[in-house]
């Protein structure tokens, strides 16, 4: 499946609630799932029914575009969290918030997952002094995540870290602002999710 390259604010209209995909515009006034609580389409507004499948199916689709993955590549997060110990649904939401993209986010050097991705991909970042320009290459405790040494002078990211100060990393992330690095401390757990998901009808969607 080919990576949506549409309107991402459609898909917001589409789950009813803000996935936060274009930065400082979804918290302004003139937010479309401010202004049109609606699904996009004709049809938008005559959708109320919602059958158990259509809930998790909706509940998957609504994770996999929080964090911008490919259908694919959200099958094989799953297989990955049925593998572990523990509850599949935790593992899962453990495994989507240790990609590189969304700790990127996380620790304030993005303003939207989207654009963590693009500064992954062009090669911002570094793990452990290596440069990774993988967006889904997974941390792990010990990792210490930084940008490298020429991406430290661009005023992008100083005004990014000015910007999101108000925006506390998640414990399992211990940042150090000074340095543009953080160290990954432990797994995270389902407590340091903010995110407003039922994990487990994901669960029951790829137990039928």
């Amino acid at each position: 499946m080919a990576r949506y390259t549409g309107a991402v604010c459609r898909l917001c209209r589409r789950e009813k609630q803000k996935l936060f995909l274009k930065g400082d515009k979804c918290y302004l006034e003139k937010c479309p799932v401010d202004r049109r609580p609606t699904p996009p389409g004709m049809h938008g507004q005559g959708r109320s029914k919602t059958s158990e499948y259509g809930l998790q199916l909706r509940e998957k689709q609504k994770v996999r575009r929080y964090y911008g993955v490919l259908e694919s590549q959200f099958e094989k997060y799953y297989e990955m969290a049925a593998a572990r110990k523990g509850k599949s649904g935790e593992n899962l939401l453990s495994i989507l918030e240790t990609r590189l993209d969304n700790v990127v986010y996380r620790l304030g050097f993005a303003m939207s997952r989207p654009e963590a991705r693009q500064l992954v991909l062009h090669a911002h970042f570094t793990v452990n002094g290596r440069k990774v320009n993988v967006p889904s290459y997974l941390v792990k405790p010990g990792d210490v995540v930084a940008l490298n040494g020429k991406s430290q002078s661009l005023s992008k990211f100083k005004a990014s870290i000015e910007a999101n100060a108000s925006r506390v990393p998640p414990k399992w992330l211990e940042l150090d602002a000074a340095n543009f690095s953080a160290k990954v401390v432990a797994r995270p757990e389902r407590d340091d999710i903010d995110l407003p998901i039922d994990e487990q009808l994901i669960v029951e969607y790829y137990s039928k």
